[in-house]
């Protein structure tokens, strides 16, 4: 009896020569379509990573850089601020009587403008105007000269004899606003002192 066994293949042929039911999915034009787009895909992919990546590190590096300290506030217009006497001065036209005028130089030594918005003092017989007329202002490095004018209102209020009369002078800049009381020196409480002695004695003759 002859046995059954395995077709042998035909001339020409060989069962290593027989297509891959799976060949045209791996190499096959379909594969070949996937493949690109992969490989596209796999592109943006990489770069969009590199790119965040630089920018993390950038990020990074900014938020550790050596930080530069904040600028120093500007100085209080008190410290900046000088008031220095000159001399008598004649009243201006249409002063009333029994008034006096004086000129003080205005100082601003460094640091923003400064603004003075009043000029006072400290006696209840006298009042105060001054030209240029608050408020005016004043950069540091250009001085600007005051005229003080004062009136005596009423002669018991003024004391004759002044030992350390001073100017209270309100000043404003970009850091506070302040009064500042400015003791002009021996000079201007002996012009002050005679000042008020003539008023008054025109006053009671």
């Amino acid at each position: 009896m002859s046995g059954i066994g395995p077709v042998e293949p035909g001339e020409g042929t060989s069962a290593w020569d027989a297509p891959d039911p799976g060949a045209s999915l791996l190499h096959g034009a379909p594969r070949g379509r996937l493949g690109r787009l992969y490989d596209r895909h796999r592109r943006v992919a990489l770069t969009t990573a590199a790119i965040a990546a630089l920018l993390a590190g950038g990020g990074y590096l900014y938020a550790a850089r050596p930080r530069q300290p904040p600028p120093p506030p500007p100085p209080y217009p008190s410290q900046v601020v000088e008031v220095t006497y000159l001399n008598s001065e004649a009243a201006p036209p249409g002063a009333p009587p029994r008034s006096f005028s004086f000129g003080v130089v205005l100082r601003v030594e460094s640091g923003p403008p400064v603004t003075v918005s009043r000029i006072a003092q400290p006696y209840a017989g006298l009042s105060v105007t001054s030209l240029p007329r608050p408020p005016f202002r004043t950069r540091a490095g250009s001085p600007r000269k005051v005229v003080i004018t004062m009136h005596v209102s009423e002669c018991g209020k003024v004391p004759e004899d002044a030992g350390l009369p001073f100017l209270d002078v309100t000043l404003r800049n970009t850091r506070a606003m302040q009064v500042q009381s400015f003791i002009l020196g021996p000079r201007y409480a002996h012009a002050l002192s005679s000042a008020v002695r003539v008023a008054c004695d025109d006053d009671s003759g």
